[in-house]
């Protein structure tokens, strides 16, 4: 028996030197410490750069997304709940307490709202915003807010936009987002923004935080298809020329 013991002890002894010598900063398999890529997408061993040319490429690769969260732009700050595909999108819009819906269906652009978001001094702007109260308005392409608001509807656009991290670009460990295991990648170590990528199934990007304070918004419902279409004529309106000033 103390001969067998004395095996067993020279054995962990030869084992654990063996683990010393080929640790390098990485747990490893079998020597005391859990593979933390078990089980995921692969995505965590890869270089910085390498994480964000994949996750760029994952959030290219599918039709539809939810996107959730503020965005800061000229100095406003926008609350977006909005559902993305390359044929349109859809969902509210929330701007210095005030909410409004947007609705893109291929070109056409539709803006709902109360009679608080289109109302300004006047008894004529107060008729013009009791008309367009609770209606989806058509905004012309030529009106200001076309450009202004069709930005947070256009999938591709908006992704390119924000899925950009500035600076130096490296990896900041791994983490946990609704219940998914991550890895971070940091711009100019966290100056520059910060993105947390799936490590479970497709390397989807799920939350990003924006360089100088510019927002957080996370992404969720990746390839998720949901019904677009035009509102029914009778909760339209078309109202012509440039809307009035919001």
């Amino acid at each position: 028996m103390t001969v067998i013991a004395q095996g067993r002890d020279r054995r962990a002894v030869l084992a654990s030197a063996m683990c010393a010598l080929m640790v390098t900063g990485t747990a490893l398999t079998g020597c005391g410490g859990e593979d933390p890529d078990a089980g995921t997408n692969g995505v965590g061993k890869l270089s910085a750069e390498q994480i964000q040319r994949k996750t760029r490429a994952a959030a290219e690769s599918v039709d539809a997304v939810r996107l959730h969260g503020s965005v800061v732009t000229s100095g406003r700050t926008y609350t977006l709940d909005m559902r993305l595909k390359s044929e349109g999108g859809t969902g509210s819009v929330t701007s210095q307490g005030t909410t409004f819906r947007l609705l893109r269906v291929g070109e056409q652009l539709f803006l709902k709202a109360d009679a608080g978001f289109w109302s300004h001094d006047g008894d004529a702007d107060a008729a013009a915003a009791e008309k367009l109260a609770d209606k989806y308005v058509k905004v012309p392409e030529g009106d200001p807010s076309y450009k202004k608001f069709s930005g947070f509807t256009y999938k591709d656009v908006l992704l390119d936009g924000l899925l950009t991290l500035h600076g130096e670009v490296k990896k900041d460990g791994r983490h946990e987002r609704a219940g998914l295991r991550t890895v971070r990648i940091t711009g100019d170590e966290g100056a520059g923004g910060s993105l947390d990528v799936s490590l479970e199934g497709e390397p989807y990007p799920l939350r990003l935080t924006r360089a100088g304070s510019a927002g957080t918004l996370g992404f969720s419902d990746w390839g998720k298809d949901f019904p677009l279409k035009e509102p029914a004529k009778g909760e339209t309106l078309d109202y012509g020329g440039q809307l009035p000033e919001s």
